[in-house]
């Protein structure tokens, strides 16, 4: 560890064209972390609660479980990073999440489901904040391109929302009449799991190569424990607490307000498919504006934007109407997390940016634990769905309005 700085000077240079290959195999530590583990459940939340009878409040609390998870997950992540490192942890997170993911589909009881929704979340912890550390690191590698590779890494989410689209409804539909046949989607959603782990391990090998993997910032204790000052990020961390809330309402429960609105399995399918597509290309949509400011105006921007989209099929239940709110949410939620790091990278030292990037990520945690069994139970009263996204969509906008302070 002592001659890490030695070998990143000796290496030659890494490529823009094999940069952009390793930030895209990177980027299934998101795809798997948050498209395949998380998002995912939205898809299969209305045959599951039909299936076993939950109301929306249970419902939600599946989501509210894995966020719960993922918040212990962020909170131990710095110290299994200083012991064993950022690669090891972003490997060994993909393929418990996997496990974990799996496990889901050979059970029925409400309690052991909330157990498998709890440990996937603290694996994909692990896994979305050692992956968003390598990923700064390599944007680190070629300045010109940061914070593209930066929005790639987390534009990943979008492969793994996309993924899912085509394969839950493909795999429920080849299950129907079979008992539980939603417990085959989680066990391939396991398997395309575990194909995204193994692309991390070819990235993740391509990055020790070039001696970006064990750098100063995981080997210098002394570095990562001087105070890093959070406090003074203390308005985007409230924003980004309520952003937490309020996408998650939107996420866990949108499809389940188009079947409920008359929507096809075919439109959900193009409907999640766009989204995720739409993930992908917010990368470039925003690298210019999260490069342009050095406070909270990106994440107050695109709040702003992400309430108006989940207010969309709200007032009207046309179909354009749901596909333009499924797009325009796709092209900008993600980009609100990769604001956070980059408000992280520009305002703190890199030795400190894991001390930033965790704070953030436990500030999204508990906004994610809030969120799905509120909107769920407000959903289980009067006004239904719609007045649960009425809801997420208030929320957004507070969160908008509290990141507009930030300096």
């Amino acid at each position: 560890m002592t001659n890490s700085s030695t070998a990143v000077s000796t290496q030659p240079a890494l490529a823009p064209l094999r940069a952009l290959w390793v930030a895209l195999a990177l980027s299934m530590g998101a795809a798997v972390s948050l498209g395949l583990a998380r998002f995912s459940y939205g898809l299969l939340l209305p045959p599951m609660r039909a299936d076993l009878g939950w109301s929306y409040a249970l419902a939600g609390g599946m989501n509210t479980a894995n966020a719960v998870g993922y918040l212990i997950g962020a909170l131990i992540t710095p110290m299994l990073m200083r012991r064993h490192g950022a690669a090891r942890l972003l490997i060994l997170g993909a393929v418990l999440t996997s496990l974990f993911m799996a496990g889901s589909g050979f059970v029925t009881a409400a309690p052991a489901l909330l157990l498998q929704r709890l440990l996937a979340g603290l694996a994909s912890a692990w896994v979305f904040v050692a992956g968003g550390l390598l990923a700064a690191r390599l944007g680190a590698a070629l300045p010109s391109r940061s914070s593209f590779l930066l929005g790639l890494y987390y534009g990943g989410t979008g492969f793994g929302i996309a993924l899912s689209a085509l394969v839950v409804p493909a795999v429920l539909q080849a299950a129907r009449g079979v008992a539980h046949g939603w417990a085959w989607a989680w066990w391939a959603l396991a398997l395309a799991s575990a194909t995204g782990t193994a692309l991390l391990a070819w990235a993740v090998r391509v990055m020790a190569e070039q001696g970006l993997v064990g750098s100063t910032v995981a080997a210098s204790d002394t570095a990562q424990r001087q105070p890093v000052g959070l406090r003074r990020f203390g308005w985007a961390i409230g924003g980004y607490t309520l952003f937490g809330a309020g996408y998650i309402g939107y996420m866990t429960f949108i499809i389940a307000l188009l079947r409920e609105q008359g929507a096809s399995a075919g439109f959900v399918t193009l409907f999640y498919s766009a989204l995720g597509v739409a993930c992908v290309a917010s990368s470039r949509l925003w690298a210019g504006l999260l490069d342009r400011y050095r406070g909270g105006q990106p994440q107050a921007i695109l709040n702003m934007m992400l309430g108006v989209a989940t207010l969309l099929p709200v007032l009207s239940p046309s179909l354009p109407v749901a596909l333009v709110s499924g797009v325009m949410f796709g092209a900008v939620f993600l980009s609100v997390v990769a604001s956070t790091t980059a408000l992280v990278r520009h305002n703190l030292p890199q030795a400190q940016w894991a001390h930033g990037i965790s704070a953030f990520t436990i500030a999204f945690a508990l906004g994610q634990i809030v969120g799905p069994t509120v909107t769920g139970w407000i959903a289980d009263g009067p006004g239904g769905l719609a007045r649960g996204l009425v809801v997420s969509a208030g929320t957004l906008w507070l969160g908008a309005a509290l990141a507009s302070r930030q300096r």
